[in-house]
């Protein structure tokens, strides 16, 4: 029987590190991206496909999840990973990040956060007891402790304020997560670090989180606007702070220089819409760097978006044929954008762990900067 959560580091490389969570679904191959599959689905892909491209873990979203088709009506259908057919593990986000950015009439309180729907206006309340509940009833493998997330540039007794009420809520999540019986036996919690830019603050945060116990902690607020330079500064701290014997989860990130960046400063775990949602909008992600592929020097180019890339779609199809899907607004061309990015996302992530493992991981960050960013 696999155990239900350990964490074992391989190899270190400066502070990068890789190793592998291992869980009762699988294997997760550290430094990890998890492709975001937000409605029980990663768009325009199917659960054989995404993991083709090397994924080992998917993300859930509890907030959309519990407003359409409703945890308990997953849980009647088997649970998310029944319903959606995807078998690996699933980390599910605690909700609290999409209440604060898509709910337009929302009251924080101590108890939690109430709301009314994006959907229909519908009303609800969502606190930490429930936000557990609600990753229970969906059969998460790895529960994320509810939050708040404050927004990019708030003051320092603001960020206080929130913070302090996240610990709170962190150590109700705790106590409802381990009051979760057999899922509680089977699954994963992490806490999240908050204290927006404040090093005193991430600190103070850290140390709540420790004294509370979690499996892997995370590091939040981060990836809303304050740009590549803060968010590094931030970083530069953050993870030193946090356990050096459990995975590190840097929540939201990001573009692919942001996860190189962020895997030389110890992060170990990634999540972001970015390879699938800009690959529906026409940008592929490339060893070059990005591309705009509805660019009309790509309609008659015979080559493949990446000539570096062991993709089917880089194997099988032109540039020009993708940008004639991309501007005719076809399925296919979503599909086949999709495919790509999240293949380039994993290829990414294997070409880091094998330059930790190898103790290269300085020269690889130089090389992969030269090629991507033109520095």
């Amino acid at each position: 029987m696999k155990s239900r959560f350990q964490f074992s580091i391989s190899a270190t490389s400066g502070k990068a590190r890789t190793g592998t969570i291992q869980m009762m679904r699988g294997d997760i191959r550290t430094p990890a991206f998890m492709p975001v599959g937000t409605a029980a689905t990663v768009k325009a892909m199917r659960p054989a496909e995404v993991r083709a491209t090397g994924a080992d873990i998917i993300l859930g979203n509890t907030y959309h999840l519990m407003l359409r088709p409703g945890a308990e009506r997953v849980a009647r259908l088997g649970g998310l990973h029944q319903f959606s057919g995807w078998d690996r593990p699933i980390l599910t986000d605690s909700g609290g990040y999409q209440v604060m950015s898509l709910s337009a009439l929302r009251k924080i309180s101590e108890e939690g956060v109430s709301f009314s729907s994006h959907l229909d206006g519908s009303k609800h309340m969502l606190s930490p007891e429930r936000s557990m509940e609600i990753q229970r009833l969906l059969g998460s493998d790895i529960v994320m402790a509810f939050d708040e997330c404050p927004a990019n540039g708030v003051s320092r007794d603001e960020a206080i304020k929130s913070m302090e009420l996240s610990m709170r809520w962190a150590k109700r999540s705790r106590d409802a997560f381990d009051a979760g019986g057999a899922h509680a036996e089977q699954a994963a919690l992490f806490g999240i670090q908050q204290g927006s830019l404040d090093e005193e603050l991430r600190k103070r945060s850290a140390d709540a989180l420790i004294d509370i116990g979690f499996d892997g902690y995370a590091v939040g607020g981060l990836a809303v606007g304050e740009g590549q330079e803060a968010m590094f500064g931030c970083l530069d701290y953050a993870p030193d702070q946090l356990p050096a014997d459990r995975p590190r989860y840097l929540m939201g990130v990001g573009k692919p220089d942001d996860l190189v960046g962020a895997v030389e400063r110890g992060i170990d775990m990634f999540d972001c819409v970015l390879p699938t949602r800009s690959g529906r909008n026409g940008q592929a992600f490339t060893h070059s760097g990005p591309i705009n592929i509805r660019n009309a020097k790509f309609a008659e180019d015979q080559g493949p978006i990446d000539d570096r890339c062991t993709c089917p779609v880089c194997a099988t199809w032109t540039r020009a044929y993708v940008h004639h899907l991309i501007r005719s607004g076809e399925i296919l061309g979503a599909m086949l954008m999709t495919q790509h990015n999240l293949h380039y996302y994993q290829m990414l992530m294997a070409d880091m762990r094998a330059a930790i493992a190898e103790d290269r991981f300085a020269a690889f960050a130089s090389g992969f900067r030269r090629d991507y960013l033109k520095t």
